[in-house]
């Protein structure tokens, strides 16, 4: 399914799929705060990009110390086919009353700033905070998805957004988002996959 927004903006959403096999000009990595790799998505991006991902990783981490949630930072992509990573923190789950949807909004605005003030056209996300975070999928899948049209919408550069989910019952649920969105009176129009 693909959200067609003005200006020949588009999100649209796959899976199950592997974002290290991504084109897109970046990719997002669920990072944790340490920026030192882990499990998940995190650890198949640095395994695939290789080491210089984490060297440029430790280089900020020297300047800025640990990236809070909500936060972004970009660096090269090693051997991935995209040209970089914006690597962003998500909130770990507990109540949804902690401050979690506003910094997993932020996880998403942030990143998409941060590629649009490089001037990148295009930008792939996987599911943040809906792995070892314990976010509710689709609770996350109705903030990513908002927060990613409505920040897409206020771009100069970027016009696509990927999310691309590792599993069936994600995609759904990213799915569900998007006709939502759509029904709730957002300025898009919605094309069916093929």
């Amino acid at each position: 399914m693909r959200l067609l927004l003005n200006f020949n903006k588009t999100i649209s959403f796959h899976g199950p799929a592997d974002i290290t096999k991504e084109t897109t000009d970046a990719v997002v990595n669920a990072a944790n705060s340490s920026l030192l790799g882990g499990g998940g998505v995190d650890g198949a991006i640095h395994r695939a990009g290789g080491p210089s991902i984490l060297a440029e990783c430790k280089i900020i981490v020297a300047n800025i110390g640990r990236l809070d949630p909500g936060k972004a930072v970009i660096t090269g992509a090693g051997r991935l086919p995209a040209k970089f990573v914006i690597h962003t923190v998500g909130p770990i789950y507990r109540d949804g009353k902690s401050g979690e949807p506003e910094a997993l909004a932020s996880a998403h605005c942030e990143s998409i700033h941060l590629a649009d003030d490089h001037a990148l056209q295009s930008l792939s996300f996987p599911a943040i905070s809906t792995g070892a975070y314990g976010y509710p999928i689709a609770a996350a899948a109705h903030i990513a998805v908002r927060t990613a049209a409505d920040a897409l919408n206020a771009t100069t550069h970027l016009k696509t957004i990927r999310f691309v989910l590792f599993d069936a019952a994600t995609l759904r649920a990213y799915d569900t988002a998007a006709q939502e969105l759509h029904e709730s009176g957002f300025p898009c129009t919605i094309e069916e996959s093929r």
